[in-house]
């Protein structure tokens, strides 16, 4: 069975939860990427910030992005996947949560991003429909 080590998209680069929204911008700019990961001083996954959360969480309601914080957006604890989970567990995890994307984590460790487009290039056709509809619902 496929795992979610087999295909992620390795090297997951973090933003600091220290950093302002603004660097993050510019981050996800230099590397072509709609979100980063939030990660703390520990090394550890705070969760996930996203071009839509800094465009209706700061820009929308006219906050500052080069004085928001990134880790002021993380929220709760980030729903992640163990690097050696199947893909149905990646698939449930996915719908369940309603996500595009899932870090993926070895012990406590970032080692990469599983996303929508990372499933669809690795699974079945009628899955990743499955899973487009799961994710849509709400």
């Amino acid at each position: 069975m496929t795992t979610a080590r087999e295909i992620m998209t390795a090297d997951a680069t973090c933003i600091g939860a220290q950093e302002t929204v603004l660097e993050a911008a510019k981050r996800m700019t230099q590397l072509k990427v709609g979100a980063l990961p939030i990660c703390g001083t520990d090394e550890k996954l705070k969760g996930m910030l996203t071009d839509r959360d800094i465009v209706v969480r700061v820009l929308g309601v006219g906050q500052d992005p080069g004085s928001v914080k990134a880790g002021d957006l993380a929220q709760g604890e980030a729903v992640t996947i163990g690097a050696d989970d199947d893909a149905a567990e990646i698939l449930r995890t996915m719908s369940e949560h309603q996500v595009r994307r899932l870090p993926v984590i070895d012990g406590h460790t970032l080692v990469g991003i599983v996303s929508l487009a990372d499933v669809a290039r690795a699974l079945p056709d009628a899955k990743v429909g499955d899973l487009l509809q799961a994710i849509s619902e709400n």
